[in-house]
């Protein structure tokens, strides 16, 4: 069953026909909100909204593993996560949708693996490629089916929020080879990949970085939101896409 993380601008899908809502209890505390189980296009789909469904958690405070605990835990074997992003590259103008490909981590302090206390082994994990390519590739086919235009591929750089960048931070950043910059990436992906969840990501380009583009002077808030209305629709029509190929057989998870 695919799961869909709803962030900031995706707090409820428009297109979903809601049949119930599952409030979800884990060993890791308490995930962002119930579980909002409904359909699109017939097929059944579980919902989760990142910040709350209020938009009340801030990125660094999300309840990352009890998110991915409960879907894993409620059906859920894919995993679909939409983040809004500052664009650091020339080709994320505002209002553009990318599927990353690799992600550079600068946050600190989250609770970042499932594995801690001293009674189990210590595993690792290959991160190579830190997105499932079976979903990367569902996500493209789906948007070429839409008749969506995005960028495939690029660096998400995932840092800690709630503030934005600085200008330097942003230099230093691009400086690294990240495309993208947002405050959830990690360590949602990576938690993920713990579970065995074939997951990915469409970062939601809302504004240019820090320094870049219309944001050379400050970012403007009622800029971003403005873009938000817009682009979440192609998100909500790539989502639909998706799953009407998954119905009919042309995905390979």
């Amino acid at each position: 069953m695919l799961g869909i993380i709803g962030g900031t601008g995706l707090t409820q899908l428009a297109n979903l026909e809601i049949t119930h809502r599952q409030v979800a209890r884990t060993p890791y505390g308490e995930p962002s909100g119930a579980l909002i189980f409904g359909l699109i296009c017939g097929q059944e789909v579980v919902f989760l909204a990142r910040h709350g469904y209020g938009h009340t958690i801030p990125p660094h405070e999300v309840n990352y593993r009890a998110n991915l605990w409960a879907l894993k835990d409620h059906g859920v074997d894919r995993v679909v996560s939409v983040a809004t992003v500052g664009g650091i590259h020339p080709d994320l103008i505002p209002g553009t949708l990318a599927i990353p490909d690799q992600i550079i981590d600068y946050t600190h302090g989250r609770s970042a693996t499932y594995a801690f206390g001293n009674d189990k082994p210590v595993f690792h994990l290959d991160f190579t490629t830190p997105y499932c390519e079976a979903m990367r590739a569902a996500l493209l086919q789906a948007a070429a089916g839409a008749g969506i235009s995005l960028r495939d591929g690029g660096v998400y750089g995932a840092v800690q929020g709630p503030r934005l960048e600085t200008a330097a931070e942003i230099n230093r950043i691009e400086r690294d080879g990240a495309d993208m910059v947002g405050m959830t990436g990690m360590p949602e992906a990576y938690l993920a990949r713990e579970l065995s969840l074939c997951y990915a990501a469409v970062g939601v380009v809302v504004n240019h970085a820090a320094g870049r583009g219309s944001s050379a002077d400050g970012i403007q808030m009622g800029e971003i939101q403005a873009v938000l209305g817009e682009v979440m629709l192609q998100v909500r029509r790539l989502l639909e896409q998706l799953v009407i190929n998954d119905a009919a057989g042309l995905c390979t998870f």
